[in-house]
């Protein structure tokens, strides 16, 4: 008899213990009863009676999904793959596993079809540019649909987006272009803006006989400063300035009007 009651001691012992659940602090508990879900088991040291009782533990920590590649057609019917990562987290435990088999797998399947979907929306162009913009509508889609399984989902983003050679090579030429339009709107910048400065420069030597001495000492200067045989003949200004009232106009007159009636 002691030692049937020392046995059936033992088992009530064991029973109780098998019933002891520790939920961790990123964790959730869903019990069920008899097969009836009957309530949340939150962080702590939990009873689940053995045999009646059973329980799903549900991780609540953000979790990380990478979108496999996925073939799709932009609105302007080119071929391309792109993939994503999603982050989300369980918001309902209870929902996660009531509503739905396998959350993780279903909330993937949801963004590949998802994913799919948006960028036969778009244009090529806007994908390569509003990435983020894109990213954002898919992270709402899938949010929204997912809202009714306990799931929130936190972001989507763009990872790749793999174009064709042919279409590659297309976008190679067409930035090149873009590049020698550039450059050839610069240059020509660059020559109007050099003939301006010298309609002004030409028009300030002829209105004032020192500039015109100094920029002739400078000329020389830098004339004499490269190492070269270049002989240079000094004409006193007064003497060009005869011949020049001579002709009627002074010849620095003249190369400054020329330069003001093409500017």
């Amino acid at each position: 008899m002691v030692f049937l009651g020392t046995g059936i001691v033992f088992l009530i012992v064991v029973f109780i213990l098998s019933g002891l659940k520790v939920v961790k602090e990123y964790e959730r508990g869903v019990k069920f009863t008899l097969g009836k879900y009957v309530g949340m088991m939150t962080p702590g040291l939990k009873i689940v009676i053995p045999i009646i009782q059973t329980w799903r533990r549900v991780d609540i920590r953000v979790k990380t999904i990478d979108v496999p590649d996925q073939d799709a057609i932009t609105k302007d019917n080119v071929s391309l793959k792109v993939n994503a990562v999603l982050y989300y987290k369980v918001a309902d435990a209870s929902k996660a596993i009531l509503e739905v088999e396998h959350f993780g797998y279903a909330v993937s399947q949801l963004a590949q079809t998802t994913m799919r979907d948006v960028v036969g929306e778009v244009m090529l162009d806007e994908l390569l540019v509003s990435r983020e913009k894109i990213s954002r509508r898919i992270q709402e889609i899938v949010d929204k649909a997912t809202d009714e399984w306990g799931i929130k989902v936190n972001a989507v983003e763009l990872k790749d987006v793999e174009l064709p050679q042919e279409m590659k090579r297309v976008l190679a030429k067409e930035a090149e272009s873009e590049r020698e339009k550039r450059a050839v709107i610069i240059k020509a910048q660059g020559e109007v803006e050099a003939s301006n400065n010298m309609a002004t420069a030409a028009a300030t030597l002829a209105g004032s006989q020192g500039a015109l001495h100094l920029r002739t000492l400078q000329a020389l200067n830098d004339i004499a400063s490269d190492q070269n045989n270049t002989i240079v003949f000094a004409v006193p200004l007064e003497i060009l300035r005869a011949f020049g009232d001579v002709g009627g106009s002074s010849a620095v007159g003249k190369i400054a009007k020329a330069l003001k009636k093409k500017k």
